[in-house]
């Protein structure tokens, strides 16, 4: 079961999940919300759209802009919609 992992905290967990360009978009149920914070980082993908950020707050420790999800995306990444992709050390396991 893929997950994502920062600072020794599970942050999401999921079965199901989208792999798109190498990267494991975890369905928004399966993310750990309370780890999360708004971003007001956005960045633009030709195909997918435009990207939202959040940054990952652990103990007290935050990564800045680690994870990403598009809120409304182009048609062709519609299976992506508010899903959340992870990098800036976040382990993902596969």
């Amino acid at each position: 079961m893929p997950r994502a992992l920062w600072n020794g905290q599970v942050i999401a967990e999921s079965d199901t999940f989208e792999l798109v360009e190498g990267n494991v978009y975890f369905p928004p149920s399966a993310v750990r919300r309370e780890l999360l914070r708004d971003s007001p980082t956005h960045t633009v993908c030709g195909w997918k759209g435009t990207a939202s950020y959040y940054t990952v707050v652990v103990d007290g420790q935050e990564n800045k802009d680690a994870a990403w999800y598009y809120p409304d995306p182009k048609p062709a990444a519609a299976n992506v919609k508010d899903h959340v992709a992870f990098w800036r050390g976040v382990t993902v396991e596969r």
